[in-house]
């Protein structure tokens, strides 16, 4: 995903340094899809670039210990690019936040398994708002695969404001391979 190495040293969990490597920096790996030089920066690349990852790990599921499910945890300052009129995280932040962090528990799943960053698109994200988190409460984004299909994966996401000791928001995301596109008949 990445040649150059980033430091991990940060990072706990069970997970092999490849994986941590490869998901150490989430700006690189959501934003470094072009090869245009020229290209403009994409939606919430400067939160992206805030983005700690704390926890990669590939643990037995308890409910089902012959599966396994990813977790990644990572941890934010909220900031004023973050905020809504009322000065509080928006939620339309959150679930950007849902959307990209979750997608990090999927890919560390594969590569642990399959060596392998399985791509994926959004289907759904549902998401619960629970209590505010302002300008410098620290955040911390907990994420947990539920299920990996053929097709179909989904994954849950908690974000918790660390300063005040709350669950913010929390959100399952259902995310699918794309079918390849059809050949155009001319």
């Amino acid at each position: 995903m990445s040649s150059s190495p980033v430091d991990i040293s940060h990072i706990s969990g069970n997970a092999s340094d490849n994986t941590k490597q490869a998901l150490a920096s989430v700006h690189r790996l959501f934003t470094n899809r072009t090869s245009n030089p020229n290209a403009g920066p994409v939606f919430g690349e400067s939160i992206q670039k805030r983005l700690k990852v704390t926890e990669i790990s590939v643990n037995q599921k308890a409910e089902e210990p012959q599966r396994l499910e990813g977790k990644v945890v990572l941890e934010a300052t909220v900031e004023e690019d973050m905020l809504n009129g009322g000065g509080i995280i928006h939620g339309g932040c959150s679930a950007f936040l849902i959307d990209i962090c979750s997608t990090l528990a999927l890919i560390a799943l594969n590569l642990e398994t399959t060596q392998d960053a399985v791509l994926s698109v959004s289907q759904a994200l549902n998401v619960v708002y629970h209590s505010p988190a302002a300008l410098g409460d620290k955040i911390r984004i907990v994420n947990q695969t539920l299920t990996v299909g053929a097709r179909a994966h989904s994954v849950r996401t908690e974000i918790w404001n660390v300063t005040h000791h709350r669950l913010v928001s929390s959100g399952t995301h259902i995310k699918m391979q794309p079918s390849a596109p059809k050949k155009a008949n001319l």
